[in-house]
């Protein structure tokens, strides 16, 4: 990069690097080049175009050149921004969490079809990560508690400062290994994503998924040990008619049904993402 480069070409010369190293698209490798340059800057997309002349500073373009870097070298956009969007949220991410994905939106509507908006009700996050699913339910219904658990420490800090970002006040936090921690607690609803990756799937060592935590992605059993695990604790944590929903992979529906109706679960069901893949299964307890 020349010292007289402006943003127009720092832009250009970023979307060229991006696209080359990530096999990107270039209108795909363009909207991350002027997401970092935004973020480097600490301006909008809006600034970006209406000062496409000027020349940044040498402590910008240091700036710029370190997130371009970072990118293409691999690492997710979430984790160099630190956040992302969830479901009309926005989250902190670290790389303490998996990066929330436009597929487990499927998972958030679907409970809240099941939580009253009139009435007190009781949910359970297992597994929450970021903070993401629980937080979505919480502020769209306000009157359910819900207690979101998690046995990593540092994902369980992430997901109490994104609670206290929204000044949510309806939830709270638990570490546990699934439903150990639990004790006797009942709950209306359980959610659910968890890891769900077959060890020593070749997609752990591609993409953004080589920065995202290994023990929040992959699973023993080719990928459905978690899930067995959540299936067969679920109904000593559930109300009678409560309801289990939980994510899976796109070839684990028929897998996951089985799980449910050999334990004897009502209402069994797949439901598909946006793709038309098979993302979220769940039952009823009697």
């Amino acid at each position: 990069m020349n010292l007289a480069d402006t943003i127009a070409v720092l832009l250009a010369d970023a979307t060229g690097r991006l696209a080359e190293a990530l096999a990107l698209a270039r209108p795909e490798a363009r909207i991350e080049a002027r997401v970092l340059l935004a973020h480097a800057l600490k301006v909008d997309h809006a600034w970006l175009i209406a000062h496409d002349r000027d020349t940044p500073t040498p402590a910008q373009r240091d700036a710029i050149e370190n997130l371009i870097a970072r990118r293409t070298g691999g690492e997710p956009v979430a984790y160099i921004l630190g956040e992302r969007e969830f479901y009309g949220l926005s989250f902190a991410v670290t790389p303490a969490v998996l990066i929330p994905r436009p597929d487990t939106e499927l998972l958030v509507q679907l409970a809240l079809d099941r939580i009253p908006t009139d009435q007190t009700s009781s949910v359970l996050d297992l597994g929450t990560g970021s903070g993401a699913i629980a937080l979505a339910l919480a502020v769209h219904r306000p009157l359910a508690r819900i207690v979101a658990v998690d046995r990593s420490p540092a994902a369980l800090e992430v997901a109490r400062k994104n609670a206290t970002r929204l000044g949510l006040r309806n939830l709270s936090f638990l570490l546990s290994d699934w439903y150990a921690g639990l004790g006797v607690k009942n709950f209306d609803i359980i959610v659910a994503n968890p890891p769900y990756i077959a060890a020593g799937d070749a997609h752990l060592d591609q993409g953004d998924l080589r920065f995202e935590p290994r023990e929040a992605l992959q699973s023993d059993a080719g990928g459905l040990a978690d899930i067995r695990k959540i299936v067969a604790g679920a109904p000593a944590h559930l109300h009678p008619g409560g309801w289990l929903l939980f994510e899976h992979g796109y070839d684990q529906g028929e897998a996951s049904q089985h799980l449910l109706r050999q334990a004897g679960w009502s209402q069994v069901c797949t439901w598909v993402d946006l793709s038309g893949l098979p993302r979220v299964s769940g039952g009823q307890r009697l």
